[in-house]
């Protein structure tokens, strides 16, 4: 299961995102989006769980939880939209 998680600090670290969800299961992967001119963090990320219960238990309790004075929103990610391209002929 991917989860999407936002509303984090800039400073927050991967470690931070892996320490955050180790409680509810395995993790097979985290990622916190950085912009790619500055690479400072853009205050969200994704973290990937195989066990579909594990990774909705941990939607379920950090969901709305205050982490270091920002409420987080932690959701399933969404697959990325198919972006569509029209092309006008003169």
């Amino acid at each position: 299961m991917n989860i999407y998680v936002s509303n984090l600090g800039y400073d927050y670290q991967i470690e931070d995102l892996v320490n955050l969800f180790i409680e509810y299961g395995v993790i097979s992967s985290a990622t916190i989006v950085e912009d790619k001119y500055t690479n400072r963090s853009k205050g969200f990320g994704f973290v990937e769980m195989p066990n579909r219960s594990e990774g909705e238990k941990a939607i379920l309790a950090l969901h709305g939880k205050d982490i270091d004075g920002h409420v987080i929103s932690v959701t399933e990610a969404q697959p990325p939209k198919q972006k569509t391209f029209t092309r006008r002929f003169r």
